[in-house]
């Protein structure tokens, strides 16, 4: 198994894909940095956090992140995570997407996955491996995508708001406090806001709020505590807000049982242990 290995020591193998293992401990951040291969990180076990220009992506146990080559990234594991990554060569044969994203990962990409990590980087096309290989990128364009990205702005003010709310969510926070805080008018700060995000302020601060519940949640704590801490009147509101943007209730989410079916639509085509400051792979 290629495992806790840098991608330096592959990134050239002449190969469309190679996969590598890797354990991080919590709090483990890789600044931001970009590759010249695509990649899909999918987490085994633990919570991470994928960051660029155009928003955070949050990855629960058992989902992946996709990054496409060229894209300049951060990660933050929140929890302890055990990953598998493969590394893909961006003018191969395959299509695949242009922008960041959290996808679900099927049964049969989860196999291929974890028997990829134990075939050598410079593997025979004509073989078995070299079979599993193929089958594994073209398994990758068929995953579907989840709603866990939340958007961030450009504009620096609006920007750190974001932050702040990110570090306390209030989920009855109001655009007239948001407004107020940056000297805007309501209409001036809905605008920018939307046009910055994509999103309504209300729905944007509930995916804030969920990205904020999920790593607890993925860690058992109780969803009542969960609910009640960030704010909300009831277990009952938060379970609705979850269901509505999941597409189940939290309970079910983890439980696996619905894994990758949830709210999931097509990916879009193209349009050992790590130590703070060791190796980083991704």
């Amino acid at each position: 198994m290629v495992r806790n290995a840098r991608l330096a020591e592959y990134e050239r193998t002449p190969r469309p894909v190679v996969a590598i293992a890797n354990d991080f401990p919590a709090g483990h951040v890789m600044p931001p940095h970009r590759h010249a291969r695509s990649q899909l990180v999918y987490g085994v076990s633990g919570v991470m956090l994928v960051g660029s220009e155009q928003g955070r992506w949050v990855v629960p146990p058992e989902r992946a992140a996709w990054i496409p080559a060229g894209v300049v990234h951060d990660l933050r594991m929140l929890s302890r995570v055990s990953t598998v990554t493969i590394w893909v060569d961006p003018d191969g044969d395959v299509d695949l997407p242009q922008d960041c994203q959290v996808v679900a990962v099927s049964p049969l990409m989860r196999s291929l996955l974890l028997e990829a990590v134990d075939i050598a980087p410079e593997y025979d096309g004509g073989t078995r491996e070299g079979l599993v290989m193929s089958l594994l990128l073209h398994e990758l364009v068929r995953l579907p995508t989840l709603p866990l990205c939340l958007p961030f702005p450009r504009h620096e003010g609006l920007a750190q708001q974001c932050r702040t709310f990110l570090n306390a969510p209030a989920p009855h926070d109001t655009i007239d406090a948001w407004s107020a805080a940056l000297n805007m008018s309501r209409r001036t700060f809905t605008r920018l806001f939307r046009k910055e995000t994509g999103l309504t302020f209300s729905a944007w601060r509930q995916q804030a709020c969920l990205f904020a519940a999920m790593p607890r949640l993925a860690a058992d704590e109780a969803v009542t505590t969960v609910a009640l801490d960030l704010g909300y009147d009831s277990p009952a509101a938060f379970t609705t807000m979850f269901k509505r943007l999941l597409g189940v209730p939290p309970r079910r989410y983890f439980s696996g049982r619905d894994r990758g079916a949830a709210a999931a639509r097509p990916l879009r085509r193209r349009s050992s242990r790590v130590a703070a400051g060791g190796a980083s792979p991704a």
